[in-house]
């Protein structure tokens, strides 16, 4: 008989949000209107496990009463319903199990629980066999899943069997070549044959041995296109130029290059042109005239990183700023939620290992039309509406978890990305400089693996990047995707931001492509690793894998011998899993050590070799006139035109999909994605706060992008220098001064063969990027390649995107949305060539100009035009504050509409236009009439809105169909009965727990100790039992000395399973805990605040609305998933109706406050008489409106569906109050784009109760 526990858990009718979303895209996007019900539930299977503990569990990890029901062990269904469950290949990792593991064990810390879950899906209707595999194929991506047996199993127990020893290829060394090619052909290597015939030499002449399978294994990822550029380090031998109209320019520019090469490189034999020359030499050059002397010299090259001077409390320090872009377009094609996720996941690692706290990302993704029919399909690939959303979710759950703010997201489409999707992830980080040893590796230091534990995903992830792809490759590669896990990556963040901490790291490496054999082979030329001491995710795995493997969250950390002790202190303070794995030796030597036998032993110089040198000849194609993007096209009717841009796939809003990512967290986004009154003027130029951990700095980062596809496949070459222009005009009109700007570029071309004509889009792109830099004076620092962007006969676009760094005062910044009826619009327009390309001294001395026009306050906002010329940037910019733009009657409709990369549209303060320094042309003014003129035609804002928001609504929508215009009683509760504290204090002190998962500590220490509260902050540690023993007693101890308690936002345990915060109210019902909660509570007269991921922590404990923890019942108030279903981020309008609570004494009662909101599971939900309740004892705290105060149902401005619009509610005395919107999340400079008053004071009410 199976000692397998089986429970389902259902989403109640009312909040089925996912099963009415998969409902719709059945009948709606499949195609089969026949489908009259869809249930969702999820399946877990436990064993190991008391049948007390189950219990507690069903009542508050698998299930919450509110809103689910909970079915043992089988669950209805009607007879005309089909049932499927999916489950995650063995060996990816669950979130939901592992979530599921962790908060049972809290229940009791010595039982060791086995979970597994699956989806399982109910379908209704009068469906034929042919249409039920539609919807598994729809619900199933065999990369990463497959249908689970219904049958319960006997255990959940797996029994790996031992894996056998690596094995030799015997003979290799003298094998003939014939022999030779067909073990190459049998072992799906991405290495070239010239590369193993290159590694039979150096066996037999060197190492007079046989190679083991490691050996090759490691070699292949080592040398893989991802881990060491081999396409770009091609040699190009004979380059040769068509003839074409733009021939001149390119073939000059590539003369300048090669007297430039010749120069830098005065003998030397050793360099030859290649494509990593072309994109190098321009920094080289630019370095050796003096204009980089900011960037930071080190061995280590984790990422871009300059020094800049940081003002902290009006005193300069030295800090680190480190920019670095990552691709993952293979696996996010493949997997696109998880390939999307470590896209983030391996960019954060790159400035993380070198010490640097990462506070800013940027998305640029790339995709064919998402609109299109699920028939469209290509055989072989996903459907792009199922890629893009599935890649949105992944990246923006990556970054929201670990809690980074994603400033900007961009989609950028073209029909040919339909090749292969383009997913990039850029970030910024930033650290005291002080904080950060660079150190080389000495004999006798010890690599300690930190973080995550190795299993078989990501096996091949650095090779499978690299090889060719068809529609049957696409099955194979499940393991070549890693999995995400973000609060173990969270954990590394909070150890290496401790500077005593940073300073005992000698030299740091991520685990990203290659896994142990690249991220621990590259900290030193000799080292000895031991395998066997390497962490597992289970038992099974051979020392290949172990020694491949790239499953993510992992640091390889070289520290003296001497520190070793003190840094494993550290990381278990940190809850994090940190072991000894190898240690540096005096023999240059690559040695890798498995069952006690060396199954790899390399020399470092073959390694280094990077394989056989391959060269290849360049024939450049040139464009011609005729395709042209810099032409005027007639304009008939100019009306139709203008809605037919602003419906344009890349002029349209993308608001459905940019309120995905938490654009807040951190506290220090200088600019919310979108801005204005109705939050509709979306942001150019990420601009964002240095994050100083004391002290405040007026300092900021800007970063923007450029690039066009349309522009690039005509002329790769004029792609790439108005990518590089593109990105300098957007943090112009944002403020930045032009001449402090760095750049990293991300290359992504199709596949190169040996016919010369496929090399001629790379490097005429980088030809036309090395232009630009040199124009500018300007270099690029990093980079990253993908070089297989080809699926069949159909290529990606040539693209190369530029990212524009630049450092500012928030003093100096500007906001793009319109500010004042009467204001002129002027039109800066760029100097361009006969060749269509730009003349850089007079754009410099344009944008410089520009720049003194913002700081002398002539010009109030700004955007950077692009192919889509001046009508799609006065739209977008006059969306944000609906006013209205009259275009001036004699401007030719032909120039309104024409691309004008470069240019920049300026509003100009009414007197002031006479005054600016730039040249420019007068087009237009604003006006209060919110509609857009021009001669004779006049468009209703509503229209224009129309029209934009309409094209990629049904792809990201912005609205459910739930969303309600119903007015709302407004009901403002006044009492002068607030409850007073009896236990006065002069600094009053809160504790803040850190869960897994949590991600607001710091910015809720902040408020606090702003407000002038002592804080206390304590990471819960659960790696094992007496973990979770001494930490349960270091929580009764932190609460016992504090007035307050803090529960910050996050998601708890990954807000998994299946409902948020159950890790943190499963924590506190501990009955240590619960008892010094409520001593503080009732003894102490103390205080509780949650926000977020807190209030949903308080409402499950039942600390609001009862005011104590008595956990859940079936009719209790909850909070449940956003009606729209999906997480929500943006600045919500949220109005004070109570003054009972002591958290709102500073409050005005009626004021209207906006604040951050960022969550998937907002929703408060009531039963009528509950509802009563709380609004007659003057429980309800806040409630959603919109900008003018009016209480709505909205889903614009109530933005989750919440029952009567609340927004927060208190216990009955109100000194305990839990809310959704992040009041912690504000300070100088924060959110300017945004209107309204953002403080409400709670924090310095809290302590001001006290006092």
């Amino acid at each position: 008989m199976s000692s397998v526990k089986r429970v389902y858990v259902e989403k109640k009718p009312e909040y089925a949000v996912a099963a009415k979303e998969l409902r719709h895209e059945i009948r709606h996007y499949l195609g089969i209107a026949d489908t009259e019900e869809v249930r969702v539930l999820i399946r877990y299977d436990v064993e190991n496990i008391s049948d007390d503990t189950f219990e507690k569990a069903c009542r508050g990890v698998f299930a919450e009463p509110p809103v689910d029901i909970l079915y043992r062990e089988d669950f209805p269904a009607g007879e005309n319903s089909r049932v499927f469950s999916v489950e995650f290949l063995p060996g990816q990792f669950d979130q939901r199990a592992d979530s599921a593991e962790q908060c049972i064990r809290f229940i009791k810390e010595d039982e060791e629980p086995v979970v597994r879950t699956a989806t399982t899906y109910v379908i209704a209707g009068n469906i034929s066999a042919e249409e039920f595999e539609a919807i598994k194929n729809h619900c199933i991506n065999p990369v990463d899943s497959r249908e689970a047996a219904p049958e319960k199993p006997e255990t959940l127990v797996t029994v790996f069997e031992e894996p056998e020893d690596i094995r030799t290829f015997d003979g290799f060394k003298d094998m003939p070549e014939t022999e030779l090619k067909e073990l190459y052909n049998s072992l799906g290597l991405a290495m070239t044959f010239q590369d193993f015939l290159h590694i039979q030499k150096y066996y037999c002449e060197e190492e007079h041995r046989d190679p083991t399978v490691t050996e090759i294994r490691v070699l292949d990822t080592y040398w893989s296109d991802h881990c060491r550029h081999t396409t770009f380090s091609t040699e190009l031998k004979d380059v040769v130029f068509d003839e074409g109209d733009y021939r001149e320019p390119i073939e000059n520019t590539y003369k300048e290059y090669l007297r430039d090469h010749s120069e830098i490189f005065a003998g030397r034999e050793d360099k030859f042109v290649c494509l990593m020359d072309l994109a190098l030499m321009a920094m080289r050059k630019l370095k050796k005239e003096g204009k980089l002397e900011d960037q930071e010299e080190s061995d280590e090259i984790n990422a871009c990183s300059i020094v800049v001077p940081i003002r902290v409390d009006g005193k300069e320090e030295e800090w680190l700023i480190n920019f670095k872009n990552e691709t993952h377009n293979h696996p996010t094609e493949i997997e696109p939620f998880g390939g999307a996720a470590t896209c983030l996941g391996g960019a954060i690692r790159d400035p993380l290992s070198g010490r640097t706290y990462v506070y800013q990302a940027m998305r640029v993704t790339g995709a064919a039309d998402p609109t299109g029919s699920v028939k469209d399909t290509l055989k072989g690939k996903l459907p792009q509406k199922k890629l893009v959303r599935g890649a949105a979710q992944g990246y923006s759950s990556y970054g929201n978890q670990i809690g980074l703010a994603t400033g900007l997201v961009k989609e950028i489409y073209h029909p040919d990305y339909v090749a292969k999707r383009m997913e990039i992830g850029a970030v910024l980080g930033a650290a005291p400089r002080r904080a950060v040893i660079r150190e080389n590796s000495d004999p006798g230091d010890l690599i300690i693996l930190l973080g995550g534990r190795t299993g078989r995903d990501g096996c091949g992830g650095a090779t499978g990047s690299s090889k060719v792809h068809t529609e049957e490759s696409i099955e194979t590669c499940g393991a070549e995707v890693q999995k995400g896990n973000p609060p173990t990556e969270r954990k590394i963040q909070r150890l290496f931001r401790r500077e005593e901490v940073s300073r005992l790291i000698k030299k740091c490496n991520d685990f990203g492509a290659g896994g142990v054999s690249v991220a621990i082979g590259e900290l030193a030329p000799g080292l000895r690793v031991e395998l066997d001491k390497v962490p597992k995710k289970y038992a099974g795995l051979d020392g290949t894998e172990i020694a491949i493997s790239e499953s993510q969250e992992r640091m390889a950390v070289v520290v003296d011998p001497k520190d070793a002790d003190q840094f494993m202190k550290y990381a278990a303070e940190e809850n994090l899993e940190a072991t000894e794995v190898a240690v540096v030796t005096e023999e240059p030597r690559l040695v890798l050590v498995w069952r006690g036998k060396e199954i790899v032993n390399i020399s470092r110089a073959f390694l280094d070799t990077n394989g056989a040198h391959q060269e290849t000849s360049v024939e450049v194609e040139i464009p011609e006139r005729e395709g042209s993007l810099f032409k005027r096209e007639e304009v008939s009717d100019v009306k139709e035109k203008w809605l037919a841009v602003l419906r344009d796939l890349n002029v349209c809003s993308q608001k459905g999909l940019v309120e995905m990512f938490d654009g807040s967290i951190g506290a220090g986004s200088v600019f919310m994605p979108h801005g204005g009154k109705y939050q509709l003027t979306e942001i150019q130029a990420m601009t964002a706060k240095i994050p100083v951990q004391t002290g405040t700095t007026d300092s900021v980062s800007m970063m923007s992008y450029g690039f066009d596809p349309y522009l690039s496949s005509w002329s790769p070459y004029h792609g790439a220098v108005y990518a590089v222009v593109e990105s300098v005009a957007k943090i112009v009109a944002a403020g930045g001064d032009y001449r402090k700007i760095r750049f990293t570029f991300q290359e992504y071309f199709r596949r190169m063969t040996e016919d010369p004509k496929r090399w001629s889009q790379p490097f005429a792109a980088l030809l036309g990027a090395y232009a630009a830099q040199i124009g500018f004076g300007l270099p690029s620092i990093g980079g990253k390649d993908s070089m297989s962007g080809t699926f069949q006969d159909i290529d990606v676009p040539p693209t190369l995107v530029s990212f524009a760094v630049d450092m500012a005062l928030q003093q100096e910044i500007i906001t793009p949305e319109l500010k004042k009826p009467g204001n002129k619009l002027i039109w800066l327009r760029i100097d361009r060539d006969d060749y269509d390309l730009p003349v850089y001294n007079k754009i410099m001395e344009q944008y410089g100009k520009f720049t003194e026009d913002i700081r002398a306050g002539r010009i109030v906002s700004a955007y950077a035009l692009d192919r889509h010329g001046v009508i799609a940037g006065v739209s977008k910019m006059a969306f944000g504050n609906k006013m209205g733009v009259k275009v001036e009657h004699n401007m030719d409709p032909r120039d309104l509409f024409a691309p004008a990369f470069g240019d920049l549209i300026a509003e100009v303060e009414d007197g002031q236009v006479g005054n600016l320094q730039i040249s420019y042309t007068v087009i237009g003014e604003v006006t209060d009439r919110s509609c857009f003129e021009y001669s004779n035609v006049e468009i209703g804002m509503d229209e224009a809105l129309n029209a934009w928001t309409g094209t990629l609504e049904k792809v990201f929508a912005t609205k459910s169909a739930a969303d309600s215009d119903d007015p709302v009683e407004e009901k403002l509760f006044h009492t002068s009965d607030v409850h007073i504290c009896s236990h006065k204090i002069g600094q009053p002190c809160v504790f803040i727990p850190v869960f897994p998962g949590t991600n607001c500590e710091y910015d809720s220490a902040r408020a606090f100790e702003r407000a002038g509260a002592k804080v206390i902050t304590k990471v819960f540690r659960n790696l094992n039992a007496e973990d979770i023993r001494s930490s349960v007693e270091e929580f009764e101890r932190s609460i016992s000395q504090a007035q307050m308690i803090m529960f910050p936002g996050g998601f708890s345990a990954g807000d998994e399973p299946d409902g948020s915060a159950k890790f943190f109210a499963t924590a506190f019902q501990n009955a240590k805990i619960k008892e010094a909660v409520e001593k503080l509570l009732n003894e102490r007269d103390g205080l509780a605040l949650g926000i977020c991921n807190g209030f949903q922590a308080l409402i499950k404990l039942g600390l609001v609305p009862y005011g104590r923890i008595t956990g859940q019942t079936e009719d209790s108030p909850t909070l449940t998933y956003n009606t729209i279903g999906r997480h929500i981020s943006k600045m919500v309008y949220t109005k004070v109706v109570t003054d009972k609570s002591p958290w709102l004494m500073e409050a005005e009662l009626g004021g209207v406050y906006t604040n951050p909101a960022s969550h998937g599971e907002g929703r408060f939900v009531a039963d009528k008489e509950w509802l009563d309740q709380l609004f007659a004892n003057g429980q309800v705290a806040t409630q959603y409106c919109d900008p003018e105060g009016n209480i709505s149902m909205s889903e614009e401005w109530n933005v989750n569906g919440s029952y009567c619009a609340i927004e927060g509610i208190t216990s009955p005395d109100g000194r305990i109050l839990g809310k959704m919107a992040h009041s912690e999340r504000r300070g100088d400079s924060v959110a300017v784009n945004i209107y309204g008053e953002q403080d409400m004071k709670i924090f310095e009410s809290g302590v001001k109760y006290f006092r």
